[in-house]
């Protein structure tokens, strides 16, 4: 895989997750599917197969183009901006 050019503004070091679930979903009493982690600011939001798609939502609302999964196994990172993995 080629990284996509945001790649290139990420944090040198990978920022912390700053909750351990998607807190989005626990405000409205949603359970979460397959979490993400913005790989700009640590939020951690539910994947696009979730009802809710909250991190889907953060990048539409905060700009943040990059996510890493945070499954078990998977190091796989998705870039929203360029819908394509990096």
């Amino acid at each position: 895989m080629s990284e996509c050019p945001h790649v290139l503004d990420l944090p040198r070091l990978e920022p912390d997750p700053l909750t351990d679930t998607c807190p989005d979903c626990l405000a409205i009493g949603s359970h979460p599917v397959q979490l993400r982690l913005c790989l700009h600011c640590g939020h951690v939001g539910c994947c696009d197969s979730s009802p809710h798609r909250h991190a889907a939502r953060h990048f539409t609302e905060t700009g943040h183009p990059l996510v890493r999964t945070l499954e078990p196994g998977e190091s796989w990172r998705w870039c929203y901006a360029d819908r394509r993995l990096t």
